[in-house]
């Protein structure tokens, strides 16, 4: 099932399916009205903050899962890349702030979390999730938006993974962990900056070393080269460094405004709350150990719409949506083999349950923690991407691709 297009291959992006292009920014204005209304005017900017986001992710097709799977398989790294050229800019953006402490009057801090098994093992699974799900955390949001409907039972998925992890939370505290270590502190601004920036570019180096052993030259990162510079702006696509630069600004944007950096994986321990509590599944959540922490006890007792990560997942899967009617690329897209439809729950479960534990998914552990001078953020990294390693070979048990 496929919205209406345009027949006309020359019609201009914005003009082939004005529809939903029109239903998209209705939906989107229409909710920021009712937040600005109801919440006040910062909770409807957080949501255009991720709107933003979702723009970025979709123009840029800025994944993290396709990107590691594609390094494994054929030694292509222009994705990884971009990932260090997104990293690079958030570090010289954030560290200065979170050495000060305060940005534009506003308080903030970053994530420094332990380096403990729980990350280690939830990093890995979640490594394992992402490849047989199909998405990461950000990515199903943005798929979602763009009218992949088989991101959803990857979503279910990840709120019940959450929820459960939520039950078990008490105990993974409970195992080997040593203390948290803030780069930024340990070594100073400077040091710390330096030090991420050649671990930034090392990397960046060996994977064309390793694509120009492989393919004899290192791929372009060009696309939409041959579309005036306004239309690749509004419509797409966008090349992947321009969705790293964009995705490092908008994290940043989110530390001045929210007081922490982007963090998708939190609203999704809510949102599996919210659902048993809706079910009557009589699961006693009040008194799990995590949702006794400060911050969470309020925010399973508010609404969905007064989290500030709920907010901005839902403004990445309208602005995702947004961008795909403007691109002229909105389809709804449902169908796919039970096999997959497998994969995409049990990898989803994967997802939510080591996010939870891990501290944080691809964006809040892994952009979040290294762009907060936090050690955990590199264990995740090195957790996830073995287990995305080995998910990687798990596909075909579920009838997808290795490539």
């Amino acid at each position: 099932m496929s919205a209406p297009t345009l027949t006309a291959t020359n019609a201009s992006p914005l003009l082939r399916q004005p529809v939903a292009l029109a239903a998209s920014i209705a939906a989107l204005t229409g909710l920021f009205t009712y937040l600005a209304q109801n919440q006040g005017q910062h909770s409807g900017l957080v949501m255009l903050l991720g709107a933003a986001l979702g723009v970025a992710l979709y123009h840029a097709s800025f994944g993290f899962t396709t990107a590691w799977r594609t390094f494994v398989t054929t030694g292509r790294g222009r994705a990884i890349r971009a990932q260090m050229l997104m990293l690079a800019v958030a570090v010289c953006l954030f560290f200065p702030a979170l050495a000060a402490g305060e940005l534009f009057g506003q308080q903030v801090f970053g994530f420094v979390r332990p380096l403990s098994v729980s990350v280690v093992f939830g990093a890995f699974i979640f490594g394992i999730g992402m490849q047989i799900a199909n998405g990461c955390a950000s990515g199903n949001l943005y798929h979602a938006g763009g009218g992949q409907l088989r991101a959803i039972p990857s979503m279910i998925g990840f709120a019940a993974g959450a929820l459960w992890a939520t039950h078990d939370y008490e105990w993974w505290t409970t195992q080997p962990s040593l203390a948290p270590v803030d780069l930024i502190e340990l070594l100073g601004l400077a040091p710390a900056i330096a030090l991420n920036l050649a671990v930034f570019a090392a990397i960046a180096l060996l994977t064309r070393a390793i694509e120009k052993r492989r393919h004899g030259a290192v791929e372009a990162d060009d696309a939409g080269a041959d579309q005036p510079l306004s239309r690749r702006l509004l419509s797409g696509p966008w090349p992947f460094i321009w969705g790293a630069v964009a995705l490092a600004v908008l994290n940043f944007a989110t530390l001045a405004m929210i007081g922490r950096p982007w963090a998708v994986a939190l609203a999704y321990p809510l949102w599996g709350a919210k659902a048993a509590e809706a079910m009557n599944l009589g699961l006693d959540v009040d008194f799990w150990g995590y949702w006794l922490m400060p911050g969470r006890d309020t925010a399973l007792m508010g609404g969905v719409l007064d989290d500030s990560a709920s907010l901005m997942n839902i403004g990445v899967i309208l602005g995702a949506l947004v961008a795909a009617t403007l691109a002229g690329r909105f389809s709804l897209s449902w169908k796919m083999p039970l096999m997959q439809w497998v994969a995409a729950i049990l990898g989803g479960l994967m997802l939510g349950y080591g996010a939870t534990i891990a501290f944080g998914c691809n964006i809040g552990a892994f952009f979040g923690g290294i762009a907060s001078g936090s050690l955990h953020g590199w264990l995740w990294l090195v957790a996830a991407f073995a287990g995305s390693f080995v998910g990687t070979w798990f596909r075909p048990l579920f009838r997808l691709p290795r490539t």
